[in-house]
């Protein structure tokens, strides 16, 4: 089942907000302003000129740090005898973008994030509201806490870690690769697009005489993965 079951987080009252992420999260918010930064996309904030609300973007920056050190720790623990290299690929694995952007939908972090209605609501908002959730908890009660919601409901429960050191992250390593070893040419085109509300990129690849394919992303390194990616999937 969906960790966060699908819930339309930012349609509740104030109440049902707090009673919901007691569910989640195993404790009530301190600081429930926290919670509503980390649901909060950028789109709203710039939509809503005169609004108090505040975007998740900080909060993802710290997130991000944050989930990449209770990752490490936990792959050193659980693999004492691998070096260095292969606990930094299984890390980067976990915390890729992609696998972010999936993991979140899994848990149904999508029902929870609050765009514009102009915004395109690309898996990569997902992963990025997932990081900034993990930056509320660090701030709202510490790194103990925020250890074990990652381990206790989210790794254990959502993470197959056989499948992820099977699973390939960096798709536009594996494309310069495999376009060498065919003898044949490669070249991303990525372009950024404003909306009314945001800003994304979007990539089109070229691969030898194949017809292009296109990725989207919220930068532009994700774009380019994305279509690399998409290259892959379809070949």
């Amino acid at each position: 089942m969906s960790l966060f079951r699908g819930i339309q987080y930012f349609l509740l009252s104030d109440n049902s907000k707090q009673k919901t992420l007691k569910q989640i999260l195993g404790f009530y918010p301190s600081n429930f302003t926290l919670y509503e930064q980390a649901f909060t996309h950028k789109s709203v904030v710039n939509e809503q000129l005169d609004s108090k609300k505040v975007s998740n973007e900080r909060l993802e920056f710290l997130g991000d740090a944050i989930l990449g050190a209770i990752v490490a720790e936990f792959f050193f623990q659980k693999f004492p005898f691998e070096d260095e290299g292969f606990l930094t690929k299984i890390r980067s694995k976990l915390v890729s973008r992609n696998f972010l952007n999936q993991l979140s939908v899994d848990i149904g972090l999508d029902a929870f994030l609050e765009t514009s209605v102009h915004t395109s609501r690309t898996n990569s908002l997902y992963g990025d509201a997932f990081e900034a959730l993990i930056g509320a908890i660090y701030l709202d009660r510490n790194y103990e806490q925020c250890k074990r919601f990652v381990v206790d409901k989210i790794i254990k429960d959502y993470v197959d870690v056989e499948k992820l050191l099977a699973t390939e992250t960096n798709f536009k390593s594996k494309l310069i690769e495999y376009t060498q070893s065919k003898k044949i040419s490669y070249k991303f085109q990525t372009n950024g697009i404003e909306n009314e509300s945001s800003k994304f990129f979007q990539c089109e690849l070229f691969v030898g005489a194949a017809s292009s394919i296109i990725g989207e992303g919220n930068s532009k390194k994700r774009a380019e993965q994305e279509a690399a990616r998409l290259f892959f999937e379809k070949s």
